[in-house]
């Protein structure tokens, strides 16, 4: 079992004790999520994908968050925004932005990349890399510009 799941389950625990609702709610989410997605692929996760189910999750958190500020709806931004704190702390610790440009740039160099056509090659092997350390929709959009 991973480090990052036996914390969480760890934290589910202590937030019980704690009696912190808000807390042990979201991280019942999270492991609903894990074991769902255990189930489906009928394994167990390792940290990658572990990774990929909180990826997920604060992806949601985020275009919820913009739905209800646009909708005028405080109460529920303000909810989901206290979900996504409490998820951001098992995500490892983002890339800088320099960091992540020249990883771009090495690695269309490494794959050869030329036009849009290559652009799943450069994808792929970046994701390995930078899962859960920086936004994969900025890094495609990164990529899309330096290839055209």
């Amino acid at each position: 079992m991973s480090s990052t799941k036996d914390k969480i389950l760890d934290d589910i625990k202590t937030a019980m004790k704690a009696k912190d609702k808000e807390r042990l709610g979201t991280l019942r989410l999270v492991s609903a999520a894990i074991k769902q997605r255990e189930v489906d692929d009928r394994t167990d996760l390792d940290e990658e994908g572990l990774l990929s189910v909180l990826e997920k999750m604060v992806k949601q958190r985020k275009e919820s968050i913009a739905q209800y500020q646009e909708a005028g709806r405080d109460d529920l931004q303000a909810k989901e925004e206290a979900e996504l704190v409490i998820l951001k702390e098992y995500m490892p610790e983002a890339m800088p932005a320099e960091e992540i440009e020249s990883l771009i740039r090495k690695t269309i160099d490494e794959v050869g990349a030329s036009s849009m056509k290559d652009m799943g090659k450069v994808m792929g092997k970046l994701k390995g890399q930078l899962q859960g350390r920086a936004d994969m929709s900025e890094v495609s959009s990164q990529i899309k510009a330096i290839l055209s």
